[in-house]
C-alpha cells in the first residue's frame, strides 16, 4: 500500500477506483480496511447495487472511460471491464486454472458470460485474464474462440456435462 500512495503522490493522483473482477473473500478478509486509506471506491460484483451501477455503466476517468460488465460465472458476481479494444476478465475464463477454485461456481451462468458477452466482442479484443492460460496472460476473442479448450466447438450441454464431471 504505501508504494501505491507513493506514486499515486508523485503524480499528484486520486485513485478513484479499485476495479475487482471478483474475489475469493476467505483469501483476503482485511482487504476493505487495508483500501480504506487509499479513499478509492471498491468496484466489485457484491458493489454494484449501492453504487447504483447497472449492466453497462461507465466509470470516467481522464478522457477515457471504462465500462462495466456482469459475467458472472467463475463467482457468483463476476465482472469484466471493458476500456477501448482491452476487456480485463479476471478468473472468467481461467475454469479449471484457479488455484483458489479449481471449478466454476456457476457453470450455466459462465457459459453464457463468455459465449454472449465475450466472444460476442469484435475478434481483435485483447483479454486480460487473472490466471496465466497457457503460460500467456493475454490473448484474443478470436483466439479464445477458436481454441479455448472448454468452450470452442463445444456446446453448452457438452460444457455443461464436462464441469459436472470435474471433481469437487
Amino acid at each position: 500500500m504505501p508504494v501505491l500512495q507513493a506514486l499515486l503522490a508523485e503524480r499528484d493522483l486520486r485513485l478513484r477506483w479499485v476495479l475487482r473482477t471478483h474475489q475469493h473473500d476467505a483469501l483476503q478478509p482485511n482487504e476493505r480496511a487495508n483500501l480504506a486509506p487509499l479513499g478509492a471506491s471498491l468496484i466489485q460484483g457484491d458493489t454494484l447495487e449501492p453504487l447504483l451501477l447497472v449492466d453497462g455503466a461507465v466509470l470516467p476517468f481522464g478522457d477515457e472511460l471504462v465500462r462495466v460488465l456482469p459475467t458472472p460465472g467463475h463467482t457468483p458476481t463476476c465482472l469484466s471491464f471493458a476500456w477501448r479494444d482491452r476487456l480485463f476478465c479476471g478468473d472468467l475464463l481461467a475454469v479449471t486454472a484457479c488455484p483458489h477454485q479449481p471449478r466454476p461456481a456457476e457453470p450455466g451462468a459462465l457459459w453464457d458470460s463468455v459465449i454472449q458477452r465475450v466472444f460476442t466482442l469484435p475478434d481483435e479484443t485483447l483479454l486480460f485474464a487473472g490466471h496465466a492460460l497457457r503460460a500467456r496472460a493475454v490473448s484474443t476473442v478470436l483466439e479464445q474462440r477458436r481454441w479455448h479448450p472448454y468452450f470452442a466447438g463445444l456446446t453448452r450441454d457438452e460444457f455443461l456435462a464436462q464441469m459436472a464431471a470435474l471433481p469437487e
